[in-house]
Parts: C-alpha cells; sequence; structure tokens
C-alpha cells in the first residue's frame, strides 16, 4: 500500500498535536497548523516543493503571530503574582491583627495561612487582598 503525501502531511500533523499535549509546548501546534495546510495542499495537486512552502509559510506566520501576541500584551507576572496561574490572587482576606514585623496569621479557605503585608503604608486590621504566594506565605495589600 502506498501512501500518498496528503496522508503523511496529517500524519506529521497528529505526531506535533501528541507531542505538544505532553509537553505543552504552544509552538507545536503553530507546526501542526502548517502540516495542516501542507496536507491541503497536496489533496489541492500542488508539486511537493509547494507543500513545503506552503507549511513553511503557514508555520512560520502563525509562531511569528504568536510570538508578537505574547509581547504586545506586556511583560507577564510571574506564577506567583499572576491571577491567571493562581486564581487565589485578588481574593480577600480578613486580618484581625498584625505582629510588628508585618506579619500575621489568616484563615483563608479552610486553613491557617501565614501572611505578610507588602504595601506601601501601615498594616492595619481589616479586609486585605492577595496579591502574591511565596512558597505557603500570602503576600497581602490592602
Amino acid at each position: 500500500m502506498e501512501m500518498n503525501h496528503a496522508t503523511t502531511w496529517w500524519i506529521v500533523c497528529g505526531l506535533l498535536v501528541a507531542v505538544e499535549l505532553g509537553t505543552g509546548t504552544f509552538y507545536l501546534l503553530m507546526l501542526a497548523l502548517g502540516c495542516a495546510a501542507g496536507a491541503l495542499a497536496a489533496h489541492l495537486g500542488l508539486s511537493g516543493n509547494a507543500q513545503v512552502v506552503t507549511a513553511a509559510l503557514l508555520s512560520g506566520a502563525a509562531v511569528t503571530a504568536w510570538h508578537f501576541k505574547r509581547e504586545r500584551s506586556g511583560s507577564a507576572k510571574p506564577a506567583q503574582a499572576n491571577p491567571d496561574v493562581n486564581l487565589d490572587i485578588g481574593q480577600t482576606v480578613q486580618v484581625e491583627h498584625w505582629q510588628a514585623d508585618g506579619s500575621t496569621q489568616v484563615r483563608y479557605r479552610g486553613a491557617e495561612w501565614q501572611a505578610r503585608f507588602q504595601g506601601s503604608d501601615t498594616p492595619a486590621p481589616g479586609p486585605h487582598v492577595i496579591r502574591a504566594i511565596e512558597g505557603s506565605r500570602l503576600l497581602l495589600e490592602r
């Protein structure tokens, strides 16, 4: 049984998607998109060189567009302060009292947490917002 070019492109596309699922490297999806374009070019009857050029151009354009989209979105916050990574960021906790060194314990999600004040003013009892998590310590601001 002879395999045509389109089948080869689809197999490579599927392998790239499978590897991406295992590694989480989003750029592999862009390359898989290029392979899908190569497969479509093969279905249209384009030559082997045209298929490769089509796949390369679409893959390159997708990777470039993704890269520039990430660049324009600004510098991403580190994971410990990024609400897209940690859903606790931005949540409110109630502080009853502060220690002299700016630390306290708060009850959050049914457990006692160590917390530290990272704001510019002096810490005072009341509601505070979680701005980051450093290990198992909450970093709070007013």
